[in-house]
């Protein structure tokens, strides 16, 4: 039987949609995607109407990593921010993602409270602490398939070449994946692409700094993981502003512009056919 790292290769490019609750999650499993991936940003908007500044804690994150993991068949990473955290913490956190379902672990080398990406401001820890931080999560893991996704900040505020040494040092230690978050042109992302052996992430953040391509150009460049992690929610957010204000505008939903998800539809998507199917079985004789 394979495991998941057999779904990086050279050649190939994982596609991995961003979930962030329960019903996101469920409207992803059914397309049988090979990953799918629990952004921190939506996860910690939906859950607490907070910034992904800091905010949430491990408790806040790794319960959502057991709903998720709850109500999906396909494998997914989990943003788990800087491991909430020193080593001890680390260890915990690699623990507590690995039980609760999540088949990796995003981890990053912010200063606490970190910033999510794409935003400024973020600063980054020594690079000897967070290859401390990688080589504690690799360790701690109970399976050799349960991911381990190395990301630095240190481009936009310390400059690529910064980004790349810390890249290196991060394989060293014994990261599965490594992302480089934030390049901001193509030739940077060639630059990426070139310096490393091992499987290579791109966060596609539509309205970010890194240019959004087609899945062939991410190919062509060397990438074998992207993930898309805001790219639904921002269009939930899109469809809930335009369908609120519609609604406030003139009382009625009679003039909404989006489509309407169809309500039996909506109802089987988040499971109500087995809650049907249950009471058949069980509806008591009259």
């Amino acid at each position: 039987m394979n495991g998941i790292k057999d779904l990086f290769k050279p050649g190939k490019l994982v596609t991995a949609p961003g979930i962030f609750d329960g019903i996101s999650a469920r409207i992803a499993d059914p397309f049988n995607f090979e990953l799918l991936y629990m952004t921190g940003y939506g996860t910690v908007a939906s859950h607490l109407g907070m910034p992904d500044a800091g905010i949430a804690s491990y408790t806040d994150m790794v319960g959502r990593v057991q709903m998720i993991s709850n109500v999906v068949n396909t494998p997914f990473i989990a943003d788990g921010d800087t491991g909430y955290g020193g080593l001890l913490n680390m260890q915990h956190t690699i623990r507590g993602y690995e039980l609760a379902g999540a088949a990796g672990i995003q981890i990053e080398d912010q200063e606490f409270p970190k910033k999510c990406g794409h935003t400024p401001g973020r600063r980054v820890i020594p690079i000897d602490d967070m290859v401390q931080k990688i080589r504690v999560a690799v360790e701690t893991r109970s399976s050799s398939d349960f991911l381990i996704v190395a990301r630095t900040d240190a481009r936009t505020s310390y400059g690529l070449d910064e980004a790349l040494k810390r890249g290196e040092a991060f394989a060293e230690a014994g990261a599965d994946i490594l992302f480089i978050e934030s390049p901001e042109s193509i030739d940077e992302m060639e630059r990426i692409c070139a310096s490393f052996d091992a499987p290579l992430l791109v966060n596609v953040v539509d309205g970010g700094s890194t240019p959004v391509l087609s899945k062939q150009e991410y190919v062509d460049l060397g990438y074998q993981v992207a993930i898309y992690p805001g790219t639904g929610f921002l269009a939930c957010a899109h469809a809930l502003n335009s369908v609120y204000g519609t609604i406030k505008e003139t009382g009625s939903s009679v003039d909404v512009e989006v489509p309407l998800r169809d309500f039996m539809t909506m109802a089987k998507d988040m499971g109500f056919q087995d809650v049907w199917d249950f009471d058949k079985r069980h509806e008591r004789i009259q």
